[in-house]
């Protein structure tokens, strides 16, 4: 009978032993053993210690539950509450910053109320004590818990956000302006920024806040595909000249539509050697028309570059090579650069056209080498494509071609975003880039360091400069200005003007200057910038100009509880990144160990630039809020793995580049985590507007949603409101209307100006990697059109389309 006994016994604790919530157990084991492990490490670096007391409670509880006691399903839940208490301390009511801390141990939460696992806990004497209580306790005790941590968030203190510095003001009526300062593209859209002053304004009207919403798209173009095979990416902002509209695809080739049917024309393909570039890119043609016999060939001409260093001309009826300009057309970029690698130098932005001639800067490989060509900035005629000038600051007394065996300096600033110019006053304003390569300066040589990153005004008859405004001294960021100036005439207060000209930059400070003379008209001040952490044999600028009188639009300075993630185990990983890299804020230095540097490389503000409302004297501003997280790595470590300039210039703005000829390498890459999302929490892009007159914010909000992105590289079929990374500008017209795309989630919108309201969305068929136009078609309709075929860096739907909108026929 003792046998039996024993038997029976035995089989009952194997039983039991069984029906335990073994799976539930095991997985709480493995992630407090993560939590430990990772949490240790992000409070030796001065984290916060949520993780390893959590961790603590996590594999406790696993352990009650191997054991199979229902105290274990308390702790857990004890340990839930005060999660939920402790996310409400650090992130307030911040739905995006809420989830990756409550919604993972929630839903394991889950897991507990399964009758399985209820039934397979027994409860001790403090489970039972727990359960005598009434069941609202547990509900209130989570309402307190709460309360508290809402409350105590409010005594948080956080770094101030400078988008605020100048306050905030409400959209003021039309200015009244005299009729001579109101700028922007009437019919037409005849140049890339609307007007040469870049103001991105229609003065059409027909389409406003209340009929936006009837829009409809009208027509839709197909590039076709590459000779890669890839769809032929089209980041171009088209140019509108009578009914024809031209624009460029990728590999340079020129297409000309109807602009109201969207029919094409003709299509010139300058047959460029593709195979030099790795992400070939054209944002834009120019338009020109001779003072000649207008019925004569090539009296009005398309004016475009190649991405193999050509310029050339086109009919713009034919789209045929205009035989007077160089040779067959075109002419060679190359002519007095010297040496230059297949790749490393190109036009990727449309041209400038001011006073007859035809302005050109030129894309320069980033980070390969010191010794890169020349940023020589040069004009030819626009008639005979003969040099006009050059301005090259390594020579400011030479404007012509180099003598035999000579070349234009090398590695020095260059200008590769696109210009602007003011005709009455014969300037054109290149904004600047940084001498070659980026993270490390010593070698720079003085007309370097003055011309590097800020706007420069050049005398469009001489070549010779006016003035150069610097936005970073001493660029060792990335920081080239990438964004067009745009020109505007701003009340001076005693019933005149002030000539102005607004330079956006990747720091997401907006310099607001004279553009006659450069001296600011909103005050800017020099302020302490941190010194620490820099390279060996780096020189710092001690301060760094900061538009102090207008807002700026680079977030709050980073601190642990941005940190972002899925999960609370990503999050952690984030936070153990921040923490282990230097960060002092804006302007932190480059050196030998990790450093997060935000804005980041994208900016801020990048080549979309602003848009302008010259009735309401208001500014659309679109901007990217994404850090970036680098380090540079000395030659000898290069060498060993084998990082060396590029054989065609590629993989040079994001990922390891050489940098060769210098002592360090660098790793620049985007701030992101283990599942490949951004380390910091939404919004990753914001869209603003600010009131010129006075310098104060009119409103502020999140543009682009969850679609189109998503963790390791798995797009998201939800749209979500998020605020997400964008690659394009605005538009503004006189109807009331801000229209932008730039965004993954293949969306195009329209906000109310004044007001921020979104008052209209449109699927399109890929991202809006562009920026849109408006025109008058010849049905009388007005037009919104955009360039849509996605863009590589920032994924999502990729295509080869140009769509135009308008609205239904009366």
């Amino acid at each position: 009978m003792n046998d039996i006994a024993e038997v029976s016994r035995s089989k009952g604790w194997f039983s039991t032993l069984i029906k335990r919530p073994f799976g539930l157990a095991a997985v709480l084991l493995l992630i407090g053993a993560v939590l430990a492990y990772g949490g240790t490490i992000l409070m030796l670096n001065g984290g916060s210690s949520y993780y390893i007391l959590s961790a603590l409670a996590v594999l406790a509880s696993a352990v009650l539950l191997f054991m199979g006691r229902r105290e274990g399903a308390w702790l857990y839940a004890a340990m839930l509450i005060a999660t939920f208490a402790w996310a409400l301390w650090e992130v307030g009511l911040d739905g995006w910053q809420l989830m990756p801390r409550i919604i993972g141990p929630a839903v394991i939460g889950l897991w507990f109320l399964l009758p399985s696992t209820r039934r397979a806990l027994t409860p001790g004497k403090a489970a039972s004590w727990i359960e005598g209580k009434p069941r609202w306790s547990v509900l209130a005790v989570t309402v307190l818990a709460a309360l508290i941590g809402v409350a105590l968030h409010q005594t948080r203190q956080f770094p101030d956000n400078p988008i605020y510095q100048r306050g905030m003001t409400k959209a003021s009526a039309a200015t009244g302006m005299p009729p001579q300062a109101m700028t922007g593209a009437g019919d037409e859209w005849p140049v890339y920024g609307g007007d040469k002053a870049g103001t991105r304004f229609s003065q059409l009207s027909d389409i406003t806040p209340e009929n936006v919403e009837k829009l409809e798209k009208i027509w839709t173009y197909r590039a076709g595909v590459t000779p890669q095979g890839k769809r032929s990416s089209i980041q171009a902002v088209p140019i509108i000249i009578g009914n024809r509209f031209y624009f460029c695809t990728s590999i340079n080739e020129v297409v000309a539509l109807d602009s109201t049917t969207g029919k094409e024309i003709w299509r010139y393909d300058p047959k460029v050697n593709w195979r030099q570039v790795a992400h070939p890119v054209c944002r834009g043609v120019a338009y020109f028309k001779s003072a000649g016999d207008p019925a004569s060939a090539c009296s009005e001409r398309i004016i475009g570059g190649t991405i193999d260093a050509r310029l050339f001309a086109l009919d713009a009826r034919t789209g045929r090579p205009c035989q007077d300009f160089g040779t067959d057309g075109q002419i060679s970029l190359l002519e007095g650069m010297g040496e230059v690698a297949p790749g490393y130098y190109y036009v990727s932005s449309a041209p400038t056209i001011v006073r007859g001639r035809i302005v050109v800067g030129g894309w320069v490989a980033d980070g390969q080498y010191w010794g890169e060509p020349s940023g020589v900035i040069r004009a030819f005629d626009a008639v005979t494509g003969k040099l006009s000038w050059a301005f090259d600051i390594g020579r400011p007394d030479r404007t012509g071609l180099p003598p035999e065996g000579e070349h234009y300096t090398r590695s020095t600033p260059n200008s590769w975003s696109v210009m602007s110019a003011d005709e009455d006053l014969g300037l054109v304003y290149a904004p600047m880039g940084n001498a070659t390569p980026d993270y490390y300066g010593p070698h720079r040589r003085p007309f370097d360091e003055k011309y590097s990153s800020g706007v420069v005004a050049i005398d469009a008859e001489t070549g010779k400069d006016r003035w150069f405004f610097q936005t970073t001294h001493h660029d060792i960021w990335d920081y080239d200005v990438a964004s067009q100036p745009t020109l505007i005439d701003l009340p001076d207060g005693a019933g005149g003007v002030r000539r102005a000209l607004i330079q956006p930059t990747k720091r997401a400070e907006v310099f607001v200057l004279d553009r006659a003379t450069g001296e600011p008209i909103f005050d800017v001040e020099e302020v302490p910038v941190p010194q620490d952490g820099a390279a060996p044999g780096e020189r710092l600028a001690p301060t760094q100009p900061y538009s102090v009188g207008m807002p700026s639009f680079r977030g709050r300075d980073l601190v642990e509880s941005d940190m972002w993630g899925i999960t609370p185990l990503d999050q952690m990983m984030c936070r153990i990144f921040y923490r282990t890299a230097r960060y002092d804020g804006p302007m932190t230095p480059a050196g030998l160990t990790t450093w997060i540097q935000y804005p980041g490389y994208t900016g801020g503000s990048n080549w979309g630039s602003i848009s302008v409302n010259p009735d309401r004297m208001l500014m659309t501003i679109n901007v990217n809020h994404v850090a970036n997280r680098n380090h540079l790595m000395p030659r000898d470590e290069a060498d060993r793995i084998g990082l060396r300039p590029l054989p065609d210039g590629s993989g040079n703005v994001g990922g390891p580049v050489a940098q060769a000829n210098t002592p360090y390498a660098a790793s620049i890459a985007s701030f992101l985590g283990p599942l490949g999302i951004p380390c910091q929490a939404p919004p990753f892009g914001t869209m603003s507007a600010v009131d010129l007159t006075t310098g104060k914010l009119v409103w502020t909000q999140k543009i682009g949603t969850s679609r189109g992105s998503g963790p390791l590289g798995i797009a998201v079929p939800f749209a979500i409101p998020m605020g997400s990374p964008n690659v394009g500008g605005s538009l503004n017209t006189r109807g009331g209307l801000s229209f932008i795309a730039a965004t993954s989630d293949s969306h195009i919108r329209a906000f109310e100006t004044a007001s921020g309201r979104l008052l209209w969305r449109a699927d399109l068929p890929a991202g809006g990697a562009s920026t849109p136009i408006s025109y008058r078609g010849e049905d009388g309709r007005q037009f919104i059109a955009i360039a849509a075929s996605g863009s590589a860096g920032l994924g999502g739907t990729r295509g080869d389309h140009v769509v135009a909108y308008a609205l239904s026929p009366k």
